[in-house]
């Protein structure tokens, strides 16, 4: 997904000379392209992330459309306060982009994991968030993110992400149903959307038809209230902490438009993440793969 990031925002500066991207002295492999091709339009501030903030907020208070790129938690924890007051407060045209969603780092720890980030971004007044899921809606999110000139937060996968929509797909649905049935029904956002979409497939072996639905924007949040009517039983599938993430934002939205079907949410436990090893491993260990939706699901179902 970084990759088709970069790419479309390679795309994007042949003909805006305003786009500009800072990196954190990270990721040569991926940004050495753009910076070849717009060597006045790129910077890399180093390892140090809050200097990049107060870079970006001069940028973009020149007229620039300014994007900040760096590992997981680097871009959003080191320097909240600059976000907050720089950014945020002045209302600026700041994309800030977190490669490595989830638990895309997960052999390096919890100084890496992002599982706790999207609850604190959406926190900030006026922030925009994209949790895309594949590299295909990693573009369209960023073509339909230009329409937008305050601050923005991509929330982006590194781990070799398949894609799971159609390449001729040029529309920015929120809600996207890649997955249909009547059974039972997974809100999904972000990259973790394959689990939910291979426990899809096994189920229908048993006679279990389920829905899968992408969410890509996290805020502004828009409920697909229809959709909700259809199903007495959803589960919320997230790779964040179980605070602040998708599963809170669809409970609040439900309750706030009085709406009451039976809601679960997948995710990680609100404590310390001690544990180590592939997001493969780190996803079943905490039971968010698509062997335990399955399990889950046939027992919830009595199927």
């Amino acid at each position: 997904m970084r990759n088709s990031f970069i790419e479309e925002l390679s795309q994007i500066a042949l003909t805006d000379d305003k786009v500009f991207l800072i990196v954190g002295d990270l990721d040569f492999g991926v940004v050495e392209g753009f910076e070849e091709k717009f060597p006045y339009q790129f910077l890399n501030a180093g390892v140090a992330e809050q200097n990049m903030m107060g870079m970006a907020a001069g940028l973009a208070s020149a007229g620039y459309k300014v994007f900040v790129y760096s590992i997981g938690n680097f871009p959003t924890f080191r320097c909240l306060e600059q976000i907050r007051n720089d950014i945020c407060y002045h209302g600026l045209n700041v994309t800030i982009v977190s490669i490595g969603a989830g638990l895309s780092y997960g052999p390096l720890g919890y100084s890496h994991h992002a599982i706790d980030d999207i609850g604190v971004m959406r926190a900030l007044p006026g922030m925009t968030i994209y949790n895309p899921a594949d590299p295909i809606e990693t573009k369209i999110a960023l073509r339909a993110s230009l329409s937008c000139s305050t601050p923005k937060y991509f929330r982006l996968g590194k781990s070799g992400e398949s894609n799971i929509f159609d390449k001729s797909q040029s529309n920015f649905p929120e809600w996207s149903e890649v997955w249909k049935g009547d059974d039972l029904l997974i809100l999904t956002s972000g990259s973790i959307i394959i689990e939910a979409i291979e426990a899809a497939q096994t189920l229908k072996t048993f006679g279990i038809n389920i829905s899968v639905v992408s969410i890509p924007i996290l805020k502004p949040f828009t409920l697909d209230k229809e959709l909700i009517k259809r199903f007495k039983n959803i589960i919320v599938l997230e790779e964040h902490s179980i605070v602040g993430g998708l599963g809170s934002i669809i409970l609040e939205q439900v309750a706030l438009n009085g709406m009451n079907p039976t809601i679960m949410v997948l995710g990680l436990p609100d404590n310390v993440s001690h544990e180590l090893g592939s997001q493969k491993y780190l996803r079943s260990f905490y039971k968010i793969d698509s062997a335990n939706i399955v399990v889950l699901i046939k027992r919830l179902l009595q199927k």
